[in-house]
This record gives C-alpha cells, sequence and structure tokens, in this order.
C-alpha cells in the first residue's frame, strides 16, 4: 500500500536500517521498517527530518511492522538552513511524537501539521503555539470558554479566581484570543506571551495528557525565542 505520512521521529536499527515513527493519513501513528535506508549509496536518507511530508509504499505488515518497499518526497522546500525554523520543526515532532501515539486515522489533525507547516514557511515564528492550541482543540482537550477571567488548568474551566501562578488574567485572555479567534494563525503575541504562553501550554499537557514529558528541544526554542 502507498500512504502519505508525515515523518515524527526516527530510530537507526544497526549500521543501515532505521524504524521511521510517522502520523499516517490513512492510518494515523504507525511505526514502519526502512531496510537500508542508511546504505551509503542510499541518498533517500537525506528524507530523514522533522516533520517531512513523504509518501512510502509499504508491504503487508509482518511482526507487528511494515516494511518500507519506496519512499518519496512530497514536498522539496521543507529543508532550511533557518535555525529558528529547525528549531521549531525539532520541537513540534518531539511534541507530536509523544502525544499521537495513540492516535488512529485523523485527517483533520494531519491537515492542521500541514497547514502549520504552511504557516512556518511563511516565517510565521509563532505558529507552534498556535499549533498546540489547535491540536487541542481537534482532541477534544481545549478549555471550555467562558466568560470568567482566569482558566484553571486543571479543570480546563475559566474561574473567577486564579487558581494558578502562570494562569493569570493577562495570559488567560490570551488562552481566549486563541480559542475563539477565526484566524488563529494571525493573532500577534509579544515576546513576553510567547515565552509565557509556552510556560502555561506546558503545565496544561501535564495535567491533560498522561505521562507527558517535556520534550528534550524545549531547552533549545526557549533559548531562541
Amino acid at each position: 500500500m502507498t500512504q502519505d505520512v508525515i515523518l515524527l521521529s526516527y530510530t537507526k536499527y544497526g549500521d543501515h536500517d532505521a524504524v521511521l515513527h510517522c502520523f499516517c493519513k490513512q492510518n494515523g501513528f504507525e511505526s514502519l521498517f526502512a531496510k537500508g535506508i542508511y546504505a551509503p549509496k542510499n541518498k533517500k536518507k537525506a528524507f530523514l527530518f522533522p516533520l517531512n511530508e513523504l509518501s512510502i509504499q509499504t508491504s503487508h505488515k509482518k511482526k507487528n511492522i511494515r516494511n518500507v518497499l519506496k519512499i518519496e518526497q512530497n514536498k522539496s522546500d521543507l529543508f532550511s538552513s533557518d535555525i529558528r525554523k529547525n528549531s521549531i520543526l525539532f520541537f513540534v515532532s518531539d511534541l507530536l511524537n509523544q502525544i499521537l501515539r495513540n492516535e488512529n486515522q485523523n485527517s483533520q489533525i494531519y491537515s492542521e501539521i500541514s497547514v502549520f507547516l504552511e504557516e512556518l514557511k511563511k516565517d510565521n515564528f509563532q505558529s507552534h503555539l498556535i499549533f498546540i492550541v489547535r491540536l487541542l482543540k481537534l482532541q477534544g482537550l481545549q478549555p471550555l470558554y467562558s466568560e470568567q477571567d482566569f482558566l484553571n488548568p486543571e479543570s480546563g474551566h475559566f474561574e473567577h479566581i486564579q487558581s494558578h501562578h502562570l494562569f493569570d488574567k493577562e495570559m488567560s485572555a490570551v488562552w481566549k484570543q486563541l480559542l475563539i479567534a477565526d484566524h488563529p494563525y494571525s493573532v500577534k503575541l509579544n515576546r513576553a506571551e510567547k515565552q509565557n504562553f509556552m510556560d502555561s501550554v506546558l503545565v496544561y499537557f501535564h495535567y491533560h495528557i498522561s505521562d507527558f514529558r517535556e520534550p528534550k528541544s524545549l531547552e533549545v526554542i526557549k533559548e531562541i525565542f
């Protein structure tokens, strides 16, 4: 079978092989075995880049994993020498590799990842923050909007009393804005809002995603932004 996938991560296996962890348009999260992709003459190893959009032909499943028969890149303009874009790609791929592990086919999430990538290509350097809110919505984990001033990250409700030091009136207002915006990727956040929103998102994830761990690439993205 041939399907479109987004590469989340990969693990080298032996000298020449790799296991690719992908979010597939048809199957959701799936690991695939790419035999010989690290062989000296195999140029396809250049495709192993976070959130690369690929077309992969696979065999029937054997021993709980499909073998990659053919791999091609769907889009040729993702690779970038911009350290800011690369740090965002690594961060989002780290995040998705963790929280989409049990996700089955979900065309909305797949499409939203593509939207995020297009925004990043257009130099939207807060697109990863907007994408996180969109992802929460698509997974049914978004906060429940109300007119109250303070978001309680544990309950996911807005309340009249502040319950967490990161979720003051100003940061709760940012969450509200992103939740109800018709065009969320066009919302502009200043530097302080970006940093504080990132911190608040991680707190929210800890409450709502089982066994959530902060991505290893978090420190890099914090230093750059």
